[in-house]
């Protein structure tokens, strides 16, 4: 056990958003924010009693603060996740964690050669729905898994930043891989991918991604299931939705079509020999807060934030595995387990749908 831990938020569009959390987390003696941007600076720490103020990530590495949770572009979290891990510091990184499998195995060998903890916040797994199907999993309502699917829909139409035009939709993939990779607690071993679509001329860049959408099927490795996911960014008449399916031989869980409704929990019941087929019935579950799974003083940033639910629980992980001297949840081997699938479907689309190997990182 350590005493109590000060932890720096780096980028605070999104960030912003944890920082409250991470104040009134227990085991959580200080917080400093940082960012380039002074105005933004200035307003989130003064919005949150924030006295420690940082204008670059090299100063927080060279400061006392312990650990570092990022929030910048995507092109920056490899980078950066070696400079905190080689400062010394623990690392909490959004998604995804790289673009390639060569960023995967440097953190990989940064965070062992460290001996510091590495996580990657990964909502999808501590959202509210994702606890709720685990947990019925675990109690046998499911059976025995048969398949899963993911979903993850968004609309870059607008004033994003201008990497997010270039990237393959599956190398963002995470938020619909990782809930089924966790539930079937194995990794994906292989994947075949095609895009879908034709991406319109004025969205396309050189050298860039040429998908709107890409759709891809894993084999499950140790297992006899198969995962599809289907990841967009582009020409798809949807409305934004991270989602997932599962189904197993004794019930299912589908995910609501439409936010504002409930998701759906499928029985299989028993086989009438007079009649063809076994009836299924459906029911609309309103899914619990699991703020009960978190210490008190940060329990109602469940119901404060969006990701399901998901920002204190990810912080309580991160915090408590230092804390307690463990790897967390995510560490550097599962979150190459979550990232690389996406790697290697964008790799399979570029081959018109061939089988791609994904590697094992714990050779």
């Amino acid at each position: 056990m350590t005493d109590k831990i000060k932890v720096a938020v780096v980028g605070l569009q999104f960030g912003a958003e944890f920082v409250p959390i991470y104040r009134d987390h227990p085991d959580v003696s200080r917080v400093a924010v940082c960012d380039l941007d002074s105005a933004k600076l200035n307003a989130v720490a003064g919005r949150f009693g924030i006295a420690d103020r940082f204008a670059r990530l090299e100063e927080v590495l060279a400061s006392d603060y312990d650990a570092v949770h990022l929030f910048t572009p995507i092109p920056l979290h490899v980078e950066q996740t070696l400079a905190v891990l080689g400062a010394g510091k623990h690392c909490a990184c959004a998604v995804p964690a790289a673009t390639d499998l060569a960023g995967l195995r440097q953190i990989i060998a940064a965070q062992r050669q460290s001996g510091r903890n590495y996580m990657m916040m990964e909502t999808a797994v501590y959202s509210r729905e994702f606890l709720y199907v685990q947990d019925r999993y675990a109690r046998g309502d499911l059976g025995a898994l048969t398949f899963l699917r993911g979903a993850y829909y968004q609309d870059l139409e607008g004033p994003f930043p201008g990497y997010w035009l270039t990237m393959p939709p599956m190398h963002y993939a995470t938020h619909a891989v990782a809930p089924l990779l966790a539930l079937a607690r194995t990794r994906a071993a292989r994947v075949c991918c095609f895009g879908s679509g034709q991406l319109r001329p004025d969205l396309q860049r050189p050298g860039g991604n040429p998908f709107p959408l890409q759709t891809a099927i894993f084999q499950l490795a140790g297992t006899p299931v198969a995962a599809e996911v289907t990841r967009s960014w582009f020409q798809t008449a949807r409305p934004y939705t991270e989602a997932f399916d599962v189904y197993g031989d004794t019930g299912g869980f589908e995910w609501q079509s439409l936010e504002h409704e409930h998701p759906l929990f499928f029985t299989l019941e028993p086989i009438d020999p007079a009649k063809r087929g076994r009836p299924t019935t459906a029911v609309r579950v309103e899914v619990p807060d699991r703020a009960d799974l978190l210490p008190e003083a940060i329990r109602s940033y469940t119901r404060s934030q969006g990701h399901g639910g998901s920002h204190p629980h990810l912080v309580h992980e991160f915090t408590r595995s230092i804390v307690e001297g463990r790897r967390p949840a995510i560490d550097a081997i599962v979150a190459a387990d979550w990232t690389a699938p996406g790697i290697c479907a964008h790799a399979s689309a570029l081959r018109d749908g061939e089988r791609v190997d994904i590697p094992d990182f714990r050779g």
